[in-house]
């Protein structure tokens, strides 16, 4: 029988939260990853961990121990992301590595601790969480854009070489979405930006989280390598 046991990153919230419900509505066992978790976990979640997806010898012995303790892992969802805005021409260098570092390099980090092990089982989903932002640009996100764009074309090469063993590797890319951060705008800039949108709404985590559910099915068995924008209209590549 196929693993039916799942890593979401970033899943203690928001996006990462709802993905993970809806996984496991789908029958997954869902690992947890978060940097920080409230007093209050749903019960979705077989286990949480608590790492950071940056350092290397972390992941590989998360995953190790998951599997393990589990059983092999089938899915990854690398939703983790951090931003650090400001204009290019006065943003700190350290502000741009940090968004490359836990938005790029992180999810490089789970799918090279992975990938060994759903090679030789035949089998294996990785969805990796991209943004708008990184097929459009964004004014104040050089950082942010830089890596959700490289994101895409790291899971574009991913899927390459997984393809002929079973494992494939997708982007979902989501627009304007109800978070804790979208909430937090001022009311004009976060109407403006909602009239932008064809839909004539925002966007919820529960939109994102159908996509991924999808895309980690036997449905979605021949699909890889592909970029699936839930944007609302607001961007048709």
């Amino acid at each position: 029988m196929r693993a039916k046991i799942a890593i979401v990153t970033g899943a203690a919230r928001g996006i990462g939260a709802a993905i993970s419900a809806a996984l496991h509505r789908e029958g997954w066992l869902i690992i947890g990853v978060d940097r920080a978790w409230p007093e209050s976990i749903a019960p979705c979640f077989k286990a949480i961990e608590t790492i950071d997806v940056t350092d290397f010898g972390a992941v590989s012995a998360m995953v190790a121990q998951i599997e393990q303790t589990h059983g092999p892992i089938g899915l990854v969802v690398n939703n983790a992301g951090i931003t650090r805005d400001g204009v290019a021409h006065k943003m700190d260098p350290a502000d741009f590595r940090a968004v490359l570092d836990v938005n790029l390099v992180g999810p490089f980090h789970l799918c090279r601790a992975v990938l060994p092990g759903m090679r030789e089982r035949g089998y294996g989903r990785i969805v990796n969480m991209s943004s708008v932002n990184g097929q459009r640009g964004q004014g104040g996100q050089a950082n942010y854009a830089a890596a959700k764009a490289g994101l895409i074309a790291m899971t574009k090469s991913i899927a390459l070489e997984g393809a002929a063993k079973g494992i494939t590797a997708n982007c979902v890319a989501p627009g304007f979405i109800k978070t804790d951060m979208t909430d937090a705008m001022r009311t004009d800039m976060r109407d403006l930006e909602i009239s932008r949108i064809p839909a004539g709404r925002i966007g919820t985590p529960d939109d994102i989280a159908e996509a991924v559910v999808y895309l980690a099915s036997d449905k979605a068995a021949f699909i890889t390598g592909h970029v699936m924008s839930v944007n609302g209209g607001q961007l048709m590549p």
